[in-house]
């Protein structure tokens, strides 16, 4: 998306039509105007660093608070304790597992309070890259739909140690 440094509201218009979204109300697009321009003076401002080390950009999200965000996309609910388990090996911290073939294309989880489910395919993904050669996409959609019974709670929460559980049972996703 270009943006256009003399007109930052023409940006918010180019963005709605970009990744179609509508607002219910003029006061409900009025305000998703004035928070899509404090995300995008943030951008600029990050992106304007000759020291950053990664860029920013607008996207489908560009339009809510950093709260809103939280409470639609990062949910968790925790249901046991699973710090000191001994069923999870120490992590390397230093290896890119995207230079490594070992990551598949991002996923959106949409309004879904599923990222349970994309955290244990994702790392499954990886496993399996490593161990038999070839990078795969898991459907978290299975693990959404049907690990229930193990305490998971569809698109209301879950936990990665539960889906864990229900693929051994069940097996391959």
């Amino acid at each position: 998306m270009m943006m256009n440094k003399q007109n930052p509201i023409s940006e918010f218009d180019e963005w709605k039509n970009n990744f179609g979204m509508k607002y219910e109300s003029m006061f409900e697009e009025a305000y998703r105007e004035r928070v899509f321009l404090e995300n995008f003076g943030k951008i600029k401002l990050h992106n304007s660093n000759e020291h950053r080390t990664y860029d920013m950009g607008l996207n489908q999200f560009s339009a809510l608070t950093d709260e809103e965000f939280q409470q639609t996309y990062l949910g968790l609910i925790e249901t046991e304790n699973i710090v000191g388990n001994s069923d999870y090996a120490p992590i390397n911290d230093d290896i890119d597992w995207v230079s490594q073939g070992a990551v598949t294309a991002v996923k959106n989880q949409g309004q879904c309070g599923s990222c349970w489910a994309f955290s244990t395919t994702g790392g499954l993904e990886g496993l399996s890259k490593l161990a038999y050669g070839a990078l795969e996409s898991f459907s978290e959609q299975q693990l959404v739909d049907c690990s229930g019974s193990y305490g998971n709670q569809g698109c209301n929460g879950g936990l990665m140690t539960n889906a864990y559980k229900f693929i051994k049972d069940k097996g391959k996703i």
